[in-house]
């Protein structure tokens, strides 16, 4: 039986329904306290966990956990930790750190948050499918319709032999006039998650690609099922560069638990 040892607060944020436990009381975290904070029934429930500590040359350092503890980049968790760090009054409206993929930059204007992805230098594909690394692994399929069921067909590609050992996570997109529509299978989750951000973004740039799209400048509203998000990029000769993943993130409540 799980023996609880310490006592953390945490506070718990989503990012158009991506959830996530954040503490800045520990930074170091075993795989089996992740599990028990996102476990729904017997802990808080999250799809991951965030732990967060200033630092001095930047503005903090975060680490992202996936709900089974695996580590990730986390386009959506980055947002809320941006969020949650001018809750703690550690930035105003700008500011640099540290993820599990390196530096991003990111800013708040009228409660979104702007976050600047690492560059993608190329777009691989699959078929009529395509892959993309936007700070985690994405596969990505354009239909025509989203079916009821994502699940099966995504666990099909996630498990395939091209991809059960390292993992990746699966979108389904439709492209529409005014905006994407996705659904999105999160490795690390293992199920269906209402938003991710680095899918978005990696669905976007396919967008492009699959589009032939001549502009440099591309900016697209993103609907997930958990609400909307917006990429933004510039396409140049060297791949896809001054990306940003925007939208809201949102502080749902707070409380303290053994751990």
């Amino acid at each position: 039986m799980y023996s609880m040892t310490k006592k953390i607060h945490f506070y718990k944020y989503q990012g158009t329904g991506n959830d996530f436990v954040i503490t800045s009381d520990i930074y170091q975290i075993t795989t089996q306290q992740i599990q028990l904070l996102c476990d729904r029934k017997f802990g808080i429930g999250a799809d991951g966990v965030i732990v967060m500590k200033k630092d001095s040359s930047v503005d903090f350092d975060m680490m992202y956990y996936n709900a089974d503890g695996s580590e990730s980049f986390c386009g959506n968790g980055s947002r809320c930790a941006v969020m949650h760090a001018k809750f703690l009054g550690w930035i105003s409206d700008q500011c640099s750190f540290n993820s599990n993929d390196g530096q991003h930059e990111a800013s708040i204007n009228n409660e979104l948050v702007n976050l600047k992805m690492h560059d993608v230098i190329e777009v691989g594909s699959s078929g009529q499918d395509f892959i993309a690394n936007t700070g985690s692994p994405h596969y990505i399929r354009f239909q025509d319709t989203l079916n009821l069921d994502i699940v099966s067909p995504a666990k099909e590609i996630r498990y395939s032999n091209e991809f059960k050992e390292e993992g990746i996570n699966v979108n389904f997109v439709v492209s529409k006039d005014d905006s994407l529509q996705i659904r999105t299978y999160e490795r690390g989750v293992e199920d269906e998650t209402l938003s991710c951000g680095t899918g978005v973004t990696a669905s976007v740039i396919a967008e492009y690609v699959k589009s032939q799209h001549s502009g440099s400048d591309y900016y697209r509203k993103v609907e997930t099922e958990g609400g909307m998000l917006a990429v933004s990029f510039t396409k140049t000769e060297l791949g896809f560069q001054n990306i940003y993943l925007i939208g809201p993130a949102v502080q749902v409540f707070s409380g303290e638990i053994g751990i």
